[in-house]
C-alpha cells in the first residue's frame, strides 16, 4: 500500500512539474494576444495536446535514427530537426487550408501551443523515469539542466516559426522564404542550446540560459509587431 502511494505520489508529481510550467507560458502567451482574442481557445488546447502527443513520435524517431548515426553532434542537430519539424507538422494539421488564421499573431499562438504541448509531456516522462526514454534527447542532454530549460526553448524556438510566418501574413510570395528562416533558425536554436548543454557539463548552463531568453524576449518583442500590424488593418 506505502508503494502504491508513493508511485500515485511520483506520478503526480511528475504530470504536475511537465505540465505547469507549460500551462503558464500558454497563459502568458494569450495574455500577450489582442484584445479581440482572434484564436479559438478550443483549438489552442487541441493544439496543446497534439503537441503532447507528437512527443511519442519523436522518441521514436530519435531511437532509430540511433542505428544510423552515430556521431553526438550530428544526432543533435538530427533530433533538433526532428523535434522542430514534428512541432511544424502538428501545426499544419490544425491551420492550414482551415482559415482560421485571421491576423498575423494567430501564426505564433498555435504553434507556442503545440511547442508548449510538446514540452509539457516531455518534461512529465523525464520526470517519471528519464531510463524510461533512455536514447532520446530527454534523457542524455545533461538531464536536470536541459529540463530547466526545456519549456522556454521549445516555446521560443517553435514562435520564431510563427513569428516569421506572421510577419509575411500580408506577403504571400514571402511566405516560404520567411518559413524556411523560421525552421532553420529554430533548429539552429534547439541545436545550440543542446550542445552546449550536454558538451559543457553544466558550466555553460547560466550563459546558455542567458542567451535563450534574450532569444526569448526578441520573441516577446516581433509579437507585439505582430499585434500592432493586425490592429492597424482591421
Amino acid at each position: 500500500m506505502i508503494e502504491f502511494i508513493k508511485n500515485n505520489e511520483l506520478v503526480i508529481f511528475a504530470i504536475l512539474g511537465g505540465t505547469l510550467p507549460a500551462i503558464f507560458w500558454l497563459w502568458f502567451w494569450i495574455s500577450e494576444e489582442d484584445e479581440e482574442k482572434t484564436t479559438l481557445k478550443g483549438l489552442v488546447v487541441l493544439s496543446f495536446i497534439l503537441g503532447g502527443i507528437f512527443v511519442l513520435i519523436a522518441i521514436w524517431m530519435e531511437r532509430y535514427s540511433i542505428n544510423f548515426v552515430k556521431d553526438n553532434t550530428i544526432q543533435i542537430i538530427l533530433w533538433a530537426t526532428i523535434e522542430e519539424l514534428l512541432k511544424f507538422f502538428g501545426v499544419a494539421l490544425i491551420i492550414f487550408r482551415s482559415g482560421i488564421i485571421k491576423k498575423p499573431i494567430d501564426y505564433p499562438m498555435y504553434f507556442i501551443a503545440v511547442a508548449l504541448g510538446f514540452a509539457a509531456v516531455e518534461n512529465t516522462l523525464y520526470l517519471l523515469n528519464p531510463v524510461g526514454v533512455n536514447g532520446t534527447i530527454v534523457a542524455m542532454l545533461t538531464g536536470n539542466l536541459r529540463f530547466l530549460g526545456s519549456t522556454l526553448l521549445h516555446a521560443t524556438a517553435s514562435a520564431i516559426i510563427g513569428n516569421s510566418l506572421g510577419l509575411a501574413y500580408y506577403i504571400k510570395e514571402y511566405r516560404i522564404p520567411y518559413l524556411f528562416f523560421g525552421i532553420i533558425s529554430a533548429i539552429a536554436l534547439h541545436s545550440i542550446f543542446n550542445f552546449f548543454i550536454m558538451k559543457g557539463s553544466g558550466e555553460n548552463f547560466l550563459s546558455v540560459f542567458g542567451v535563450l531568453w534574450v532569444v526569448a524576449i526578441i520573441n516577446i518583442l516581433v509579437f507585439e509587431k505582430l499585434k500592432r500590424m493586425g490592429n492597424n488593418i482591421s
